[in-house]
């Protein structure tokens, strides 16, 4: 997984509240530094539905993917740089990227849209047998630019949101040991460490590290 900052989300939850606080033109929300700045919240990534503003002021749209979205998937990962990957399994190819999609009634790949870009990718597995009933799998891939301004704490809201919907009983991922700031979101949004596997990971370093399990019960 991507290294990741535990950031805070401010959700608009009263559709009262939303009502002349944001609008969205389908490029900005409106208003929204305002509210923001009233609040004492300038520095924080704000969700409305399935919207967004983070915390460097872009505006992001949150979708489930659809069949026409996959060369724009396939090149948010041709622009991820080594760092953005650290912490991965390569390789992000086209054939890969397509087995990931092929099954959308029974998986969930959630997308961070910027217009036409994609640069957050969140797919959550459903395990294919009757012993693990309910159970998923979860990793998640931001694009460089869109690190470390809450992006990966909204999207992995909004998908644990879906899997309560969808039925879900449990969630879980794995995580290398050293990559700190990912954890921190996990554990944020509710994920609890479950075990270690020792010197599972051979990072880019040559070096093998630990990874972490962790899960969440919805």
């Amino acid at each position: 997984m991507e290294a990741l900052r535990a950031d805070v989300l401010t959700p608009i939850n009263h559709a009262s509240n939303r009502r002349g606080i944001l609008s969205y033109d389908g490029n900005s929300f409106t208003r929204i530094a305002k509210y923001k700045d009233a609040i004492g919240l300038s520095n924080t990534p704000i969700i409305d539905d399935d919207h967004v503003v983070l915390k460097n002021g872009k505006a992001l749209s949150l979708e489930t993917y659809r069949p026409e979205d996959r060369e724009a998937l396939v090149a948010m990962y041709a622009s991820m740089s080594p760092e953005a990957i650290k912490w991965g399994l390569p390789p992000y190819d086209r054939a890969r990227i397509e087995r990931w999609t092929t099954d959308l009634s029974s998986n969930i790949t959630l997308l961070a849209r910027l217009e036409q870009k994609i640069v957050g990718h969140l797919q959550l597995f459903r395990i294919p047998f009757e012993r693990r009933k309910g159970v998923g799998e979860v990793f998640i891939y931001l694009h460089q630019d869109f690190q470390n301004v809450g992006l990966g704490t909204m999207m992995m809201k909004k998908a644990i949101e879906i899997a309560k919907e969808r039925g879900f009983h449990r969630l879980g991922l794995t995580v290398v040991a050293d990559n700190h700031r990912a954890i921190k979101v996990y554990e944020k949004v509710g994920f609890k460490k479950e075990g270690i596997a020792r010197d599972a990971f051979y990072g880019d370093d040559h070096r093998y590290h630990d990874e972490v399990e962790m899960g969440l019960l919805l």
